[in-house]
């Protein structure tokens, strides 16, 4: 069979073909672009939500129209004159003005905190090496009152928490330190211009009525004399209720007038006043400022004051004899008024050793004062207790004279109504166990020993005061028997506050804080209301103006 006899052309094939459907071909170019224009669409939709969502719309800002506001006009400036220093002055007077402060109840109790208030205005403590149980003859040791041992110092209990626990502990009052500060408030108001304290011109200073009666010299230095032991006391007072002259505080610039007018005073061979007796009080207002506030322009004048201390003070004529503490070093006895002499006044050794202790705090220079001292104690006192060997610590009394005469191993007593007369050599009379408690503590003696007891025996069994009293004495026996302490004290303190309290003299013009000099019964009344009034607030001041020490060790 032939199969290639009838094989058909390209052209037949092509004929042969099935015809093309026109209409499926453009039914499939529609969905290609329609599926094209949903993908292009999604596309668009996609970057338009994009664009809306990052990029904020914007906002229509309301026109703002721009006001030119004219500048207030200028305040008219005073003219402002020059400050001159009595402008100054009264400035300062103005700033350290004071709410008076009514006496309130006598028990009510002060609040005692474990700690030193922050905010307090520090006040300088003295020298930390005059802790309680330093010993006399150490290297840098010395006896020491009022210091509550370490850091704490001479005047550490004087302000802030310090002041608050001291007058919790020891027994102190609302009514007490109103009292103080009445006093403070008192003396502030009768200091005179140039920072003295005069006890007999006093009342011109005060413009209040009615006024207090103008005072008399009685001082064996005369008024001038008065005047100087009356400025130092002033001092004194503001010092021991925590104010000094560089510390902020209501009463900076009556301190500092007074220590500028003891600075001023000050002779060239560096004493004080006329007698052994003024000085060492004024000597003692410049030493305590210094070791306080540390202010070097006190240094000088207190050590100059201290020199001549030590210049004036009795020499034992037979110290190979000394015996008791004072024994090992030094070969001073006491004081008396003027020059060294034989005779050795209590009086005027208790003022100088209580300015030597304040010195020594201070870190100023006192030789081998304090160690005479101590013998000038110890023979007085054995020289006054012949029959001393057979006395016991907790029953017996012991005496201590007015004055010890070296040269003849005697003593001295007055006669009870102080008036300056005294008995025959080693008859007894008048008891001056009060300074010398005081000065046996300022010289080492501690709890259970033998004088310091038999003397605080004495006080409270002769001496514990009802008003009117003699404010001298009181005074000593306050510091001395706050620093027995234990039940003697608590009995001392629970007569002595609230008589100091009730007996002063409340809301009558220029007497105000005072105590009447007619119920001090000191010297003849002569030194009058303002020498009352300074040992009446001192002897208030007593829980804090030094710590307790002298019964805390056996």
């Amino acid at each position: 069979m032939d199969h290639d006899a009838h094989a058909p052309s390209a052209d037949e094939l092509i004929d042969d073909a099935p015809p093309q459907d026109d209409d499926g071909q453009r039914r499939r170019g529609w969905v290609g672009w329609l599926i094209s224009a949903a993908i292009h669409a999604l596309l668009i939709l996609a970057m338009a939500s994009i664009y809306f969502l990052v990029v904020p719309p914007p906002v229509d800002v309301p026109p703002v129209r721009v006001a030119t506001i004219e500048p207030p006009p200028k305040p008219t400036e005073k003219p402002k004159p020059d400050r001159t220093l009595e402008q100054q002055v009264e400035l300062d007077v103005v700033a350290e003005s004071e709410t008076p402060s009514p006496v309130t109840a006598l028990d009510l109790p002060v609040e005692v905190s474990e700690r030193e208030e922050e905010n307090e205005s520090p006040v300088a403590k003295g020298r930390e090496e005059a802790v309680a149980d330093s010993e006399m003859g150490g290297s840098g040791a010395f006896m020491a009152i009022g210091a509550g041992g370490g850091s704490a110092g001479m005047f550490g209990s004087r302000s802030g928490g310090g002041k608050k626990r001291a007058i919790g502990k020891f027994g102190g009052s609302k009514g007490s330190e109103s009292a103080v500060d009445a006093a403070l408030r008192w003396l502030k108001k009768h200091q005179s211009q140039n920072g003295m304290w005069n006890p007999v011109a006093y009342p011109a200073n005060c413009t209040e009525d009615p006024k207090c009666e103008p005072g008399a010299p009685g001082w064996v230095g005369g008024e001038d004399g008065a005047t100087v032991g009356c400025s130092g006391y002033g001092v004194l007072c503001f010092l021991g209720a925590g104010y000094d002259h560089q510390t902020p505080n209501r009463y900076k610039q009556t301190v500092k007038r007074g220590l500028d007018y003891l600075i001023a005073i000050q002779k060239p061979d560096g004493r004080f006043g006329n007698t052994n007796y003024e000085h060492a009080v004024a000597t003692m207002a410049l030493a305590e400022a210094f070791a306080m506030t540390g202010d070097p322009a006190l240094k000088t004048p207190a050590q100059r004051g201290v020199t001549v201390i030590l210049a004036s003070q009795n020499q034992d004529p037979k110290p190979q004899a000394a015996v008791g503490k004072g024994s090992t070093s030094g070969t001073g006895l006491g004081w008396d008024y003027f020059t060294p002499t034989m005779r050795n006044d209590t009086s005027v050794t208790g003022w100088n050793v209580m300015a030597l202790k304040s010195a020594r705090a201070a870190q100023l220079e006192v030789g081998s004062s304090m160690e005479g001292a101590a013998t000038w104690l110890e023979k007085t006192w054995e020289r006054a207790n012949p029959d001393r060997k057979t006395y016991d610590p907790y029953t017996s009394e012991s005496f201590f004279p007015y004055v010890y005469y070296s040269d003849e191993d005697a003593v001295e007593y007055v006669k009870p109504d102080l008036s300056g007369e005294v008995f025959p050599r080693n008859q007894r009379g008048q008891n001056f166990s009060c300074a010398g408690m005081v000065c046996a503590v300022f010289l080492g003696h501690h709890s259970g020993d033998l004088m310091l007891e038999t003397l605080a025996n004495e006080v409270m069994k002769n001496q514990v005061p009802s008003w009117p009293c003699n404010v001298y004495y009181l005074y000593y026996n306050s510091l001395g028997i706050f620093q027995v302490g234990g039940e003697r004290w608590k009995k001392w303190n629970a007569t002595v506050r609230d008589l100091l309290v009730n007996a002063q003299r409340k809301g009558d013009g220029c007497f105000d804080g005072s105590w009447d000099y007619k119920n001090g019964k000191f010297l003849g009344n002569g030194v009058g209301r303002m020498l009352t009034t300074e040992y009446c607030c001192l002897s208030l001041e007593v829980y804090y103006r030094y710590a307790q020490v002298a019964g805390g060790k056996k």
